[in-house]
């Protein structure tokens, strides 16, 4: 098969990683892809959001399957393309992608459904969301309802800082991603995510993990696109996988397809477990990042068959996939300054070398300098993942390895597996 894989940060290195190791997969094109990626495939310069010169690349390849990682290239419609070319495709099309690129959609769609979810309001003027915060106590949860890399979320400890956000929001803070925003009831309970495969029919449960997504140790700092994950999660137990199938996720397929917005591609679910039972707190319409890097390290079966049955609609044939018994964790290398201003453009030493067979380094946001330095092009910078029998020997493996890369430029959380630990 010729598969072209459309992304550029550590989700897409674990997926090529993964995808490489298929004996299905005769070539591999990448789309933009990344220093750490270029062992892999054949990368080509192409943004990830250009669909013309994607659906180009699959044309001139001949592409059996496009595999799409970022929601961006989904929120502009590189699934609808492909359909018109009559190219396979792993992803959901723009409408149905409105599960993430839409959180007011999300909401809306969960209310029409019966889904558990917190309970919410939609703005698109600071007065009358100021004057509904007074209704609400803290802390208050306000989301940009568009797409803000993961960063448009933003949880209160008091009103006069909630009225900050609204106003910072609204007012442009991520562009036309918050020109509408949801405030939200504040749920407690510790968070868990799911993930799905989906082929419009069916959603096959294909693994778990736990993020965390505050910058600093203990759970402090601003949120960010996920600073480390462990999997398997303690908290997803089989009845709360059958509870998630059941009053979540089989809804969700039942319920878009009725709408006439089939669900292709993967489902993240993001659950707020309390006291056994899930509800949602957002959907994403890709795997997660850094949660997939785990789930690739974890993934025993070959991976290409479960894409091309998602994206071609027989799911239903497809057996139940196999996962290792290790654990595996993976602990972001970010960019000082990262999320607001990351300092971009230092050199990092030694995270090519070879860790040994149960630590691997993704790429994130890398690039090489003109003397071949790596440097640092982004604000998480390196997933450096490790295996281990159990989440503490796999958490000990990733940090021994981080420690042997000099990158005086960077950061990363020293408590990644603190809950399950």
């Amino acid at each position: 098969m010729n598969i072209l894989l459309i992304g550029s940060g550590g989700r897409e290195h674990a997926l090529a990683w993964k995808i490489k190791q298929s004996p299905l997969c005769d070539r591999l094109v990448i789309a933009p892809g990344n220093p750490g990626m270029d062992a892999l495939g054949e990368c080509r310069p192409v943004k990830a959001t250009d669909v013309e010169g994607l659906v180009a690349i699959a044309r001139d390849i001949q592409a059996d399957l496009v595999v799409v990682g970022p929601e961006s290239a989904l929120a502009e419609g590189i699934a609808d393309a492909c359909a018109a070319a009559g190219i396979p495709c792993f992803g959901p099309r723009k409408r149905a992608a409105q599960l993430e690129s839409s959180k007011a959609f999300t909401k809306d769609f969960c209310k029409r459904h019966a889904i558990p979810t917190a309970a919410y309001e939609t703005f698109d003027n600071v007065p009358d969301a100021r004057e509904f915060l007074k209704s609400y106590q803290p802390p208050y949860v306000i989301k940009a309802d568009g797409l803000a890399a993961g960063k448009g979320v933003a949880i209160s400890p008091d009103y006069q800082d909630a009225v900050a956000e609204v106003e910072a929001m609204l007012g442009g803070r991520y562009g036309d991603a918050s020109q509408h925003i949801v405030i939200e009831e504040f749920m407690t309970g510790e968070e868990a995510s799911v993930f799905a495969l989906c082929d419009g029919e069916t959603a096959l449960v294909f693994g778990w993990a736990q993020d965390h997504k505050r910058a600093f140790d203990g759970d402090t700092g601003p949120n960010t696109g996920g600073m480390g994950t462990y999997s398997p999660a303690p908290i997803v137990t089989p009845d709360l996988l059958d509870i998630t199938r059941r009053d979540i996720l089989e809804p969700t397929m039942k319920g878009m397809k009725a709408e006439g917005n089939a669900y292709t591609g993967v489902l993240y679910a993001g659950l707020m477990v309390e006291a056994g039972k899930p509800r949602l707190v957002e959907y994403n319409a890709r795997f997660g990042d850094p949660e997939c890097q785990v789930l690739m390290l974890r993934l025993e079966s070959d991976l290409v068959p479960y894409l091309l049955a998602a994206a071609k609609g027989n799911l239903k044939d497809q057996p139940v996939p196999k996962w290792r018994n290790d654990a595996a964790v993976c602990v972001v290398f970010a960019a000082k300054g990262y999320p607001h201003s990351p300092l971009t453009g230092s050199v990092i030493w030694g995270a090519d070398q070879d860790f040994g067979d149960d630590v691997t380094v993704f790429h994130a946001g890398t690039t090489r300098g003109e003397d071949g330095s790596l440097r640092a092009a982004g604000g998480r910078v390196l997933n450096v993942c490790a295996r281990g029998k159990t989440i503490q020997e796999a958490r000990d493996r990733a940090y021994d390895a981080i420690a042997k890369i000099d990158w005086p430029g960077g950061f990363y959380r020293s408590d990644i597996g603190w809950r399950a630990l």
